[in-house]
């Protein structure tokens, strides 16, 4: 009996502990998939990013060569007129990687002369919620009804959570077990 209510303490704790740890997995993009950031092969760099749900802690890639384009961080006013004049943050290198750490809409554009204008610039916008994808295992049979948690209850679990929630399925399997065991 002792043994299992030492194993339950310690289950809850590890829970508990594992909870206050801050996580970000984000993911890797790379500008332009397979082209990179250019101005060759008419890459439409805005169809790219609306076809990604950007997150914070994503690493945007641009891959380019540094002898002929940029990455110039700049506001909307700027991105809309392709004027890199006073930018945010300015990268060189052909392989930059930049981790987007805020929501909201973060604008980039090449600044050698007539790249912008010609449509190499992109909007990376992290939304404001993250999109709930359906799931696969949705079913239009009868569901038994639970009740509802308290608003309470549900901003704690969340809070409690949200370090892990890119973490999905495995984090929940690891629950389950520490639960069990």
């Amino acid at each position: 009996m002792a043994f299992v209510l030492e194993n339950t303490v310690l289950a809850v704790l590890f829970f508990i502990l594992t909870s206050l740890v801050q996580v970000s997995i984000g993911e890797v993009h790379k500008v332009g998939d397979s082209a990179g950031w250019t101005t060759i092969g008419n890459v439409d760099y805005k169809q790219w990013s609306a076809k990604i749900n950007f997150q914070i802690g994503d690493v945007i890639v641009f891959e380019y060569n540094p002898q002929f384009h940029n990455v110039m961080q700049v506001t909307h006013a700027e991105y809309r007129s392709c004027n890199a004049s006073s930018p945010i943050s300015t990268h060189t290198t052909g392989n930059d990687s930049i981790t987007i750490n805020t929501r909201g809409h973060h604008y980039f554009i090449c600044a050698v002369p007539g790249h912008c204008q010609s449509g190499q610039k992109v909007d990376i916008n992290v939304l404001r919620t993250p999109s709930v994808a359906p799931s696969p295992f949705a079913s239009s049979s009868p569901v038994a009804t639970v009740p509802t948690p308290s608003p309470k209850d549900v901003a704690s679990f969340s809070a409690l959570n949200k370090p892990f929630e890119k973490l999905g399925w495995l984090w929940l399997v690891l629950q389950i077990l520490l639960v069990i065991f």
